[in-house]
């Protein structure tokens, strides 16, 4: 009841000159990515940008503005006209970032939500230089060789950081880290064997693996995934706090019109229950999520709580 509310209260900022909801949309759409081309956000934000412009016949843009832990396209998307022609696709990196960077909005309240669109795990994949087949052999070699093991990210604060940090910390390893603008590009350099490890989205990393450039350890969440059965999962190897699930959502500026975003809400929920698009994500080792706003805006009030907690039991920082 009082997510509902408080969403309600979101949608009544909102300004009636903002958006002609009957019309809707009248114009392109653009979808804000915090991150670099090619990694799991940009997958995700393109796979739903194209089906949705098919569905309400108007252009869909996705805007790809990486840097600070996604923080940089966050703000640009909350600080965008409420009219529904500016979206963003957003990850964990956003319940994450007010723990680590001085972000200049509330990520609790300024925003409007329209629905959590996907979710799935993380894929630790490494270059086959490094002799670990599994997570035990891994950290076995992380703990005779202290930083010795250099990780790649997508971004210092960003989720595939923090990530990699709660797995360390749930080991007792540590592992040097080297940040990129973008998953994309730190799998670029695990391949060429630059660095030796990531925390890569499945759609983005099992290609890779499939062709035998880089070594899939484990995957982050409790169960296996269909994309790759024989990977098994950090609760398998032992370490059930280093569980992490990544999520994509979409929302706009705080003061959307109600209408606006029930017309996204029903059009995105509809094309990611198609069977074409859940076989896409399903083969990229990522579900379809789905739901109201309110159920968006309830999982990030959970995880803003939980990643301040995990920041400050990792004794995670941002230089």
């Amino acid at each position: 009841m009082r997510a509902s509310i408080f969403v309600l209260a979101m949608f009544a900022a909102a300004a009636p000159t903002h958006a002609q909801p009957q019309h809707y949309p009248a114009k392109p759409i653009r979808i804000i990515v915090g991150a670099a081309p090619g990694g799991g956000t940009d997958f995700v934000a393109r796979l739903v940008g194209n089906k949705l412009s098919e569905a309400v016949g108007q252009q869909v843009i996705v805007d790809n503005r990486p840097g600070a832990g996604s923080t940089i396209g966050f703000e640009l998307g909350v600080r965008s006209p409420p009219d529904g022609y500016t979206l963003t696709m957003i990850t964990a990196s956003w319940s994450i970032n007010p723990s680590l960077y001085p972000v200049k909005f509330d990520a609790a309240a300024d925003y409007t939500p329209v629905l959590q669109v996907a979710s799935g795990p993380f894929v630790i994949v490494v270059h086959p230089s490094l002799p670990a087949r599994s997570t035990r052999e891994l950290l076995a070699l992380a703990k005779a060789k202290p930083g010795s093991i250099t990780y790649g990210s997508s971004g210092q604060g960003a989720i595939v950081h923090l990530a990699t940090e709660l797995f360390l910390y749930a080991g007792g390893v540590k592992m040097t880290h080297v940040p990129y603008k973008g998953g994309g590009p730190a799998l670029v350099d695990l391949i060429s064997g630059q660095i030796q490890l990531v925390f890569a989205t499945p759609q983005a990393g099992l290609p890779h693996v499939n062709a035998g450039r880089i070594r899939a350890i484990a995957v982050t969440t409790a169960k296996r995934i269909g994309a790759a059965p024989d990977v098994a999962t950090v609760v398998e190897a032992g370490l059930p706090g280093a569980e992490v699930t990544n999520w994509h959502g979409m929302i706009g500026p705080k003061g959307m019109p109600r209408a606006v975003v029930d017309r996204l809400n029903t059009e995105v929920n509809k094309l990611i229950r198609a069977r074409d698009v859940e076989d896409r994500l399903q083969a990229n080792g990522v579900t379809a999520a789905g739901g109201t706003p309110e159920v968006l805006y309830e999982l990030i009030r959970r995880e803003i709580e939980q990643w301040r907690k995990v920041v400050a039991a990792a004794g995670v920082k941002v230089h």
